[in-house]
């Protein structure tokens, strides 16, 4: 890939990981804390909240803190790919495409650039490449896509039990 190419993947490794990270972060100490991510995923229809908002913190963090490592890339990749698809389905999809107006544009480009990475690979300056691991291509797409779709149909399948629409 070259030098320049070996850097923008350290960069986009760095930038989304440490976003994953602190968002998670955010969802366990910031605002309302563990309590109030807890709130705010029963409010989208979630079953055992609490249990949801701590998989979301270590999901968020852990695939963060690997993805910026470039350990276990696609698999780091296909996490965050999970939680934006949940997070696009449940909480944004339904106000468009606009990040301004709390639409999934942001959680798309989070999850596209995660996939590429899976595709990519993580370059040169990567725990994954010091250790002589290599799941790039279509092979590391497909992993990353497969494991997303199957964790996030997973996760829909057995926790989510939206309200139905009270009559008026």
């Amino acid at each position: 890939m070259g030098e320049a190419g070996d850097a923008a993947l350290l960069l986009v490794r760095l930038t989304v990981g440490a976003v994953m990270a602190v968002h998670g972060w955010n969802h366990w100490r910031g605002g309302g804390g563990i309590e109030g991510t807890a709130r705010w995923f029963a409010g989208l229809g979630l079953r055992r909240p609490l249990l949801q908002a701590w998989l979301s913190v270590l999901t968020e963090i852990g695939a963060g803190v690997l993805l910026a490592a470039g350990l276990f890339t696609s698999l780091a990749g296909a996490a965050v790919i999970s939680v934006m698809l949940v997070a696009g389905l449940l909480a944004h999809r339904r106000n468009g495409f606009f990040v301004f107006k709390d639409g999934y544009e942001y959680v798309l480009v989070l999850a596209v650039l995660s996939l590429a990475l899976a595709a990519w690979g993580p370059g040169e300056y990567a725990v994954d490449t010091a250790a002589g691991i290599e799941l790039t291509g279509w092979p590391g797409t497909g992993a990353a896509l497969g494991a997303a779709l199957l964790g996030t149909g997973t996760l829909l399948a057995l926790f989510y039990r939206p309200q139905a629409p009270s009559a008026s």
